[in-house]
Formats: C-alpha cells, sequence, structure tokens
C-alpha cells in the first residue's frame, strides 16, 4: 500500500499542474468549456489525493507503525496540498469563481513538487509524537496555512487583474471580501493550532510553551494576522493595502512552515522528515 499511495502521487502532483494550465486558460480566453473542464479536473484530483493520503494511512497500519500521515515533512506537504485545494474547491463551489484555480492550483502543485522531492518512506514515530493531540494539532495548523495560502493567491489575483485601480467595483469588492474570510478562517484555524500545540506540548514534555523557534513564529504570524484583522475593523483597512498584507503574510507563514526547520532547530527539528 505504500508503493501504491506513492504512485497515486506523481500524477496527481503533474494533474495540478495541467489543472492550473486549464484554469489559467480559462482566465485569457473566457471559454466556459474550459473553467468546467478545470473544474472538474480539480474535483477528479482532489479525490485521487484523498485516496493517496488514506492508503498511506493504511500503510502505516500495515507496517506496524499505525500513525495518521502528518509526522514529517513529506507526508505535511502532501497534506498542505490537500487543504490547499480543498479551501479553494470550497470557494469555487460558493462563488463560482473559476478563475482563481489559474493563482490558487500552482500552490497545491509546488507543495506536491517538493513533496516528490523527499524521503516517501513511511517511519516510526517519535515518542513525543504518539499523542492524539497530533492530528488535531496538525490539521488545525494546516488548515490555517492553507487559508492564508488561498488568501494569498486571491491578494495575487487582485493585483494581477488589476482590480487595485478600480477597488469599488463588484469585482473588487468580491475579491477584497474572499481575502477577508480567509484570513478569519486561517486566524481561527491557527488560533486553535496553537491551543492544541500547546496541550500537546504539556503532554510531552511538560511544559505549554517554552519558546522553541516553531512556537515562537507561530506566534509571530498570529500577530501579524491579529494586527491584520485588526486594521481591517478598526480602521476599515481593505483593497491594496489589505492585499500587500495577506501577501506579506503569507510570507511569514512560509518561513514559519520552512525557514525555522531548514535554519533553526528545536522541539519540532523532526518535522523535516
Amino acid at each position: 500500500m505504500e508503493t501504491i499511495s506513492y504512485q497515486l502521487l506523481a500524477p496527481v502532483t503533474f494533474a495540478y499542474l495541467g489543472a492550473a494550465v486549464i484554469y489559467l486558460c480559462y482566465l485569457v480566453m473566457k471559454r466556459e468549456t474550459l473553467g468546467k473542464t478545470a473544474t472538474a479536473l480539480a474535483w477528479i484530483i482532489f479525490l485521487a489525493h484523498t485516496v493517496a493520503i488514506a492508503t498511506r494511512w493504511l500503510a502505516s497500519h500495515d507496517l506496524g507503525v499505525g500513525h495518521a500521515p502528518f509526522s514529517d515533512l513529506f507526508e505535511s506537504l502532501v497534506f498542505f496540498g490537500w487543504t490547499l485545494t480543498l479551501i479553494y474547491l470550497v470557494i469555487e463551489w460558493r462563488t463560482g469563481m473559476k478563475r482563481l484555480g489559474a493563482f490558487a492550483m500552482p500552490l497545491a502543485f509546488f507543495a506536491m513538487l517538493y513533496a516528490l522531492k523527499l524521503d516517501p518512506t513511511i517511519k516510526p514515530l517519535l515518542p513525543a509524537l504518539k499523542s492524539n493531540w497530533l492530528i488535531a494539532h496538525v490539521i488545525t495548523c494546516f488548515l490555517g496555512y492553507a487559508a492564508f495560502g488561498i488568501s494569498f493567491a486571491i491578494a495575487v489575483m487582485f493585483f494581477m487583474t488589476g482590480q487595485q485601480k478600480n477597488p469599488n467595483t463588484p469585482k473588487a469588492l468580491l475579491l477584497d471580501d474572499l481575502i477577508h474570510q480567509t484570513v478569519v478562517l486561517g486566524f481561527i484555524m491557527l488560533t486553535a493550532g496553537i491551543v492544541t500545540g500547546s496541550i500537546w506540548a504539556n503532554s510531552a514534555w511538560g511544559s505549554y510553551w517554552s519558546w522553541d523557534p516553531k512556537e515562537t513564529w507561530s506566534l509571530i504570524t498570529w500577530l501579524f494576522y491579529a494586527a491584520m484583522l485588526h486594521s481591517r475593523f478598526m480602521k476599515g483597512w481593505q483593497g491594496k493595502r489589505l492585499a500587500v498584507f495577506s501577501i506579506v503574510g503569507f510570507c511569514v507563514v512560509l518561513f514559519t512552515y520552512f525557514g525555522v526547520n531548514l535554519l533553526l532547530s528545536g522541539l519540532h527539528s523532526y518535522a523535516t522528515g
């Protein structure tokens, strides 16, 4: 099953690239057939991606390891790609905005492409990771990261389609509202991730907070988006300012996710897998 799971991930990865290209063609050519084709392909990819994750989970039990597939960098990237696609598809389903796929699908593709370069071997969990809080912590954190990622994609779309020139048009206002909504979702999920991580840390190491580099940068990320939401609610920031804030914020997220693991050592170093 481990082999089957990995064999599914390679075509899934490049199918994401294909979907991104079709969405881009739809954005440029505005042919409804292209939009419907891209959406159908995105759903098929998402289902195949789901099967690959479930198969890997079952494979871990067959190997006697028996853990959720979130334990190392390879598995987290695969899950990150899945959460990005999930949130994008929900937004497309609710708004009908297929053009966003041209900006969201590349994020899932790059996450999966990076994963394919890593060791896919299923490994036993370290003792500190053997906790049910691991699943809650990882799921909430990555749903938060993905929401911020889609917010970033919407912000890029906001600038690339020239909405900053006419910020009061219905199209610009819709994108502005979607940036805000995805940031709110990401903030709620990240908050839940920090809380569940603190409970997990206390059960594993006897301390709710140790100022580990990952914990510190998670807090920095949380404070950044808290400031963004504060500016929105109290000062009415929208349009260009909000889009810039979203783009910078996702850069902070990427450093929290990748940079801390690669450049700093701490209790979360195992995540480099």
